[in-house]
């Protein structure tokens, strides 16, 4: 964490910034909770949905689309430029943080869904969720838009361990923008690096990147994620509180605090437990 004195190299603001990986893949569900053991040469039943987990990058959702239409990977990125999506001026183009989190049928009305109509119905379904005068109202009363809104609580479904946390960080990353602070956000570094880790080394923050969080000041220029509602509503109502740092040092405690020196020990203790844990076996 670099404030004045101390160096960027032996403290880190977050808790090394969670992405959540589904199976790799795509989340299906099917046309039954329970699947009795099929029978040599029957073929499994098709999905009947695609699952969108909260939290996720649009290339993992445009991953997930192409393996449940059974396309060749890499065919919905590609097929981006020749859809229509109804996406906010301030997006440009790009529907990072706008893929909304649910499940979508893969066949509606005897009519099959296509990479342009899950991913419009994706961003309809944002648009649905982001353009209510509450989260407009939410959004103003934090001198946000709403695009900066959903770029933050994209940020807040990376880094909160719990539902419960999701409101204090909120808080962090306001009062670190009132200060004139980076955010400094592990997340926003795994996005520029295309990667999910718990390990940010002092060379990981010094890539150039927009969304190198430890060396440009503000938000980056779009969300990282889609977040679920939990993650917005806490983004336009961050709860009260003058805290500055967090760090996760084991799962269920998540500490916050205002005060640097406080902030060195937890995350000295958080070190201490990520050295003695096993490393996992392959």
């Amino acid at each position: 964490m670099q404030m004045n004195t101390p160096s960027r190299n032996t403290i880190r603001l977050t808790r090394r910034g969670r992405i959540a990986l589904i199976a790799a893949g795509a989340v299906v569900a099917g046309t039954a909770v329970a699947v009795p053991l099929l029978s040599l040469g029957e073929e499994a039943p098709k999905p009947t949905s695609l699952v969108i987990p909260e939290g996720w990058r649009a290339s993992q959702v445009y991953d997930a689309v192409d393996k449940a239409l059974a396309l060749p990977p890499g065919s919905t990125k590609k097929s981006l430029g020749k859809l229509d999506l109804k996406l906010p001026n301030d997006a440009d183009g790009n529907p990072e943080g706008y893929l909304f989190p649910a499940t979508y049928p893969l066949e509606r009305n005897g009519k099959k869904a296509t990479a342009d109509s899950l991913l419009s119905s994706m961003v309809d379904t944002a648009n649905q969720k982001f353009s209510g005068a509450p989260i407009a109202a939410g959004a103003q009363r934090n001198a946000m838009n709403v695009y900066q809104a959903v770029t933050i609580a994209s940020i807040v479904q990376a880094e909160a361990n719990t539902k419960t946390d999701m409101g204090k960080v909120a808080r962090v990353i306001y009062n670190r923008l009132e200060r004139g602070m980076p955010l400094q956000m592990d997340s926003t570094i795994n996005y520029a690096l295309n990667r999910s880790t718990l390990r940010t080394s002092a060379a990981d923050t010094r890539i150039e990147s927009p969304y190198n969080s430890y060396q440009r000041m503000g938000l980056p220029p779009t969300p990282i994620a889609s977040p679920g509602e939990a993650a917005m509503r806490a983004a336009i109502n961050p709860v009260a509180g003058d805290w500055l740092y967090f760090v996760t040092v084991k799962p269920g405690d998540t500490r916050f605090t205002a005060d640097y020196a406080e902030h060195q020990r937890n995350v000295a203790e958080f070190n201490a437990r990520r050295k003695a844990s096993p490393k996992p076996t392959k």
